[in-house]
């Protein structure tokens, strides 16, 4: 019999709980192992049985989710997924919650909490499903230092949609470098993007989040960092010592106004059952940087980001991609590196010194 995938539920509403125990109930391949009002009382069924996943609320009595997580992840490393509220107080916990090691996030609004789990029952069972393959080991913080199923679209559907005149032919100076993640990838931006000096290419990013998680984690990381971070916003220029990160929500692509670089900020479907894709912005880097550009993909779930980075390969670009050995999850890597995109294949702790040296 296939393994199952053992399900602990940390919420103090028992609204949460009972709904989030029936959707897992409803898949053959997630059992539940419990479902706790608090921290303190998950302990007891850890005890007795450990979960493949946790599925666990920010805020909870007696011990918040946040503490709790850390406590796991100093423990026990596991595979944790945040049930958050919207709430801006919420989303800032969030973001702490990625940082310490969450990892992914379902969002969830404070009124009609019910309705919207039954609505969103495949986010959540996809979630549980990504979280259980992740390496956990990976999911530790380092010291110091989700949408329903839709059809599966290219990046010709957005790049079709936008993106003004220019092409990646044209002589210059300008180096950017373009970076695409996923599960895991929290992390894996903050050891990068922490590790590289003021003085650096431009850098646009696309992490698959939800809105408004992006501005927070842009924030996050901009007190990190030696460059300047942001949340991307339409027409922005590429410039060196700055990041841009998509929005969530909306897809970013690069484009060109004379030498310079700017992103576009677009709406538009689903691509590849995300919105940001990777492969969105690494179309556009092929098509309007070429040889000037850097492509990184990094740990995540999916293929999102291989065939862009392969466009980006072929049209001259330098390409890394993130050795399993340091992925949450390899599966946007793996993917790129079996269809040849992958100039080069590193640990994570590489990729800083291969970004200086490529620019």
């Amino acid at each position: 019999m296939t393994h199952r995938i053992k399900v602990l539920i940390v919420d103090d509403s028992a609204v949460v709980r009972q709904t989030v125990r029936q959707t897992l109930e409803r898949e053959p391949d997630i059992e539940v192992i419990g479902a706790a009002s608090d921290p303190l009382f998950a302990m007891g069924y850890m005890a007795r049985n450990w979960p493949d996943v946790v599925v666990l609320d920010i805020e909870m009595p007696r011990m918040d989710g946040l503490t709790f997580l850390k406590k796991i992840m100093t423990e026990r490393p596991t595979p944790v997924v945040i049930c958050s509220s919207l709430a801006e107080a919420g989303a800032a916990a969030t973001m702490q919650a990625l940082a310490a090691g969450a990892a992914s996030i379902i969002t969830k609004p404070r009124m009609g909490v019910k309705q919207f789990l039954e609505d969103s029952a495949n986010d959540v069972v996809q979630a549980v499903r990504a979280a259980a393959r992740a390496n956990a080991s990976r999911l530790v913080p380092r010291a110091a230092a989700a949408s329903a199923p839709a059809p599966r679209l290219s990046a010709d559907a957005v790049i079709s949609a936008g993106l003004g005149s220019g092409s990646g032919m044209v002589r210059t100076t300008e180096r950017i470098v373009a970076i695409g993640t996923s599960t895991g990838g929290t992390q894996a931006l903050e050891a990068v993007l922490t590790r590289l000096p003021a003085v650096c290419p431009g850098i646009v990013v696309v992490q698959h989040m939800p809105e408004r998680f992006t501005a927070m984690f842009a924030e996050r990381l901009n007190g990190l960092c030696a460059l300047e971070v942001r949340e991307a916003r339409h027409g922005d220029r590429v410039m060196p010592g700055r990041v841009l990160i998509a929005p969530g929500g909306r897809h970013m692509m690069l484009a060109r106004s004379g030498a310079q670089y700017t992103v576009e900020v677009v709406d538009g479907p689903l691509i590849n059952r995300h919105r940001p894709s990777v492969d969105v912005l690494f179309r556009s880097c092929a098509k309007f940087a070429g040889r000037n550009a850097l492509g990184v993909i990094m740990t995540g779930m999916g293929d999102d980001g291989a065939r862009g980075l392969k466009e980006m390969h072929d049209a001259g670009a330098a390409t890394i991609a993130e050795d399993e050995s340091t992925c949450v999850v390899f599966g946007m890597p793996k993917e790129a590196i079996r269809l040849g995109a992958a100039d080069s294949v590193l640990p994570l702790d590489r990729i800083p010194t291969a970004i200086m040296k490529a620019s």
